[in-house]
């Protein structure tokens, strides 16, 4: 994923609230969110190159999900892929804190990411350019690919856009726009991650349509207090327009009270 925005405990029917983009190379072959054959329990898409997912989410509640920290010069080639953390993540039984203590343990032998994990109860995360694993406070959270809440324009208006948004839950249809803003952010706006300004420029927004890069679908995630959870997944073709839409309903375990 490339842009993650989190309401955990933010709204008193909706414990846990998910709107993201992922962004990858069109050439890359995916699949959208489906019940996976080789884990039942697994709802998420699929990377068709190294099998793994970049978001998921687990009948029994566990909530996983995964961004690329970009910075060209800790690139690692034949690095192990990245999208095999998310999809343990979602099978592991252990609790949140525990899972990414140890995933913190190996990060470094992967290219550097962000990881979010949540068992229902807790939501945690770890960066591993800092090596921090945090437990996280209810409240509305901005992830692209850098650390948590970085003040980057696409997420600070995210963040600004999602809290709004669940206001209207159970409506859809304003984390849907928010998810589908492509405009750019001014050039005096835009961060330095040691890419080329054009890419820079191309990157800036929520959505993106870049040479041979873009947004490739678009995902909310919605868990009740009461266990019922939906996910809704948006995909778009090559020139970023409509192309499927995959929607999932189910009862999964009810939110306890966070410990």
């Amino acid at each position: 994923m490339c842009l993650i925005v989190v309401g955990w405990q933010a709204h008193p029917d909706y414990p846990l609230v998910v709107a993201a983009n992922r962004d990858e190379f069109l050439a890359r072959p995916a699949v959208p969110a489906h019940w996976w054959t080789d884990a039942p329990e697994l709802l998420a898409g699929r990377d068709l190159e190294a099998g793994g997912t970049w978001m998921g989410i687990s009948r029994n509640g566990r909530f996983a999900a995964l961004t690329n920290y970009r910075d060209p010069t800790l690139h690692r080639a034949g690095a192990p892929s990245r999208g095999t953390l998310v999809r343990d993540c979602l099978t592991a039984s252990d609790n949140a804190q525990s899972r990414l203590d140890v995933v913190a343990a190996v990060s470094a032998e992967y290219a550097a990411f962000n990881l979010l994990v949540s068992d229902g109860k807790q939501l945690g995360i770890h960066e591993s350019t800092t090596g921090v694993v945090r437990m996280l406070e209810p409240g509305v959270y901005g992830l692209s690919n850098h650390v948590l809440d970085t003040p980057w324009p696409k997420v600070r208006l995210a963040r600004e856009h999602f809290a709004a948004a669940l206001a209207q839950l159970p409506a859809h249809d304003a984390f849907l726009s928010m998810l589908r803003d492509d405009t750019p952010a001014p050039d005096h706006h835009l961060p330095e991650t040691g890419v080329s300004t054009d890419w820079e420029r191309w990157l800036s927004p929520a959505f993106i349509r870049a040479p041979g890069y873009g947004t490739r679908c678009s995902t909310l995630i919605a868990v009740h207090r009461d266990g019922r959870v939906t996910f809704r997944e948006w995909t778009w073709d090559a020139k970023g327009e409509f192309a499927s839409e995959a929607l999932h309903r189910f009862v999964g375990a009810a939110s306890g009270p966070r410990s």
